[in-house]
């Protein structure tokens, strides 16, 4: 199969700007790039689209460009926001491009067809303005710029419209596909579907001044199958960065996929065969579908030691028996279920369980509490249920620091000491 049908069999491709590609691919390998704007510290998921079709084409023998957008940065693509952006400083936009870098090369690094990377700050910060209007501007009809939807949505918006330094936007990024034509022989743009209008100028401007043809392909924009876009949980978006979000959150996210979506998930965010996952079964409670997408992607990005740690988390979280793992990820774990904390000094003098069922609201009133421990519903850090009405103190604590809390089969509660 060749590349081009390989990703569109996955569903990676949205548009096209020729039906000859194909066979342009098929010919020989040819030099593509991929530009990522450093406007956050930290890609997300959304990006791991275009990130996995630069590593399909580069698996095939084609040259990727991995352009970090030092230049265009510093304006901002006004292309699906609804409002201006915040301009940033050099400094802030050096500084994420050095840490999205770092990201990029982990993902798409390779001994025997490695990326170039380049960065649109090296030429642009050079252009004259005087000459960039004559050589460049005059290829750009106003008439068509304000027709592209992440322009027209701006001026359609009562009260926003869109300032002269974004609306040249689509200008730095036509003139870096020229650029990159220029220096590496560069013939192929690939990006988000939101990038169509962009990537089709640049296609034109290149034609215009040195004659050549020149390509653009785009991913599409993802939903879920209830049609909401894709890449974020209820905490928001989902970071590549461990620092944003964690590899047990990570692995959580695609995890809790929908039996609807997880197939099609693993098509385009992996390289597993077709056929293994068309085999796989998506109505096991065992959720194999699920693991393998969790497993492959959280091992692609944060790595094995990451991957490790992130599965004994969730197992452990599983079947209860979370009194080995860290502090930290048991904070991490139950963020968000009902916590208390307590000053160390009553912890040392002892505290009744039931004061703490009642204080994390996992009961009504100690009453409710005395029956749940009566019952046998009440356990503590996964241990077994628990029998009288102790008075706890810090030897109970894992590390003397934190206290589960668990009643019945998923009610959880946390103490912390501090």
């Amino acid at each position: 199969m060749s590349v081009l049908a390989t990703l569109e069999a996955r569903g990676l491709v949205h548009q096209k700007t020729a039906e000859d590609l194909g066979a342009v691919l098929a010919a020989g390998p040819i030099t593509f790039y991929n530009g990522y704007d450093p406007t956050a510290t930290s890609l997300h998921v959304g990006h791991l689209l275009p990130l996995t079709l630069m590593k399909h084409m580069q698996r095939a023998g084609h040259r990727v460009i991995a352009l970090i957008g030092g230049g265009t940065g510093l304006i901002g693509d006004p292309s699906g926001k609804s409002t201006e952006r915040n301009l940033l400083t050099a400094e802030t936009v050096a500084e994420n491009g050095r840490l999205i870098h770092a990201q990029v090369t982990r993902i798409l690094q390779a001994d025997d067809n490695p990326p170039i990377y380049a960065n649109n700050l090296d030429w642009l910060s050079e252009v004259n303005l005087l000459d960039f209007l004559r050589d460049i501007g005059k290829h750009f009809s106003v008439n068509a710029m304000i027709q592209r939807d992440s322009v027209k949505s701006r001026f359609d918006r009562d009260g926003e419209g869109i300032s002269f330094t974004e609306f040249t936007y689509s200008l730095l990024q036509s003139y870096d596909f020229l650029e990159l034509h220029k220096r590496y022989g560069c013939t192929l743009q690939t990006g988000g579907s939101d990038q169509w209008g962009n990537i089709v100028s640049g296609t034109d401007l290149i034609r215009r001044v040195t004659g050549n043809r020149a390509f653009g392909l785009t991913v599409p924009l993802l939903t879920n199958s209830d049609g909401k876009k894709f890449g974020k949980s209820e905490k928001g978006a989902i970071f590549l960065d461990p620092a944003l979000t964690s590899p047990y959150a990570f692995y959580q996210f695609w995890l809790n996929s929908a039996d609807a979506d997880v197939q099609r998930l693993l098509r385009l965010f992996t390289d597993i065969e077709l056929e293994e996952i068309d085999a796989l079964d998506t109505n096991s409670g065992a959720r194999p579908a699920q693991r393998l997408l969790a497993e492959t992607l959280t091992g692609d990005i944060h790595g094995a030691d990451a991957l490790d740690g992130a599965k004994k988390a969730s197992d452990a979280l599983f079947s209860g028996a979370i009194q080995g793992l860290p502090v930290a990820t048991l904070l991490e774990i139950f963020a968000d279920v009902p916590a208390v904390t307590l000053p160390q000094g009553r912890v040392a003098d002892g505290v009744a369980l039931t004061d703490l069922l009642t204080e994390t609201g996992l009961t009504a009133s100690k009453g409710d509490a005395k029956r749940q421990i009566q019952q046998g519903a009440v356990r503590l850090n996964g241990g077994e249920p628990v029998a009288g009405e102790p008075v706890l103190t810090a030897n109970d604590f894992i590390d003397g620091t934190v206290l589960v809390l668990r009643k019945g089969k998923k009610s959880y509660g946390l103490v912390r000491v501090g």
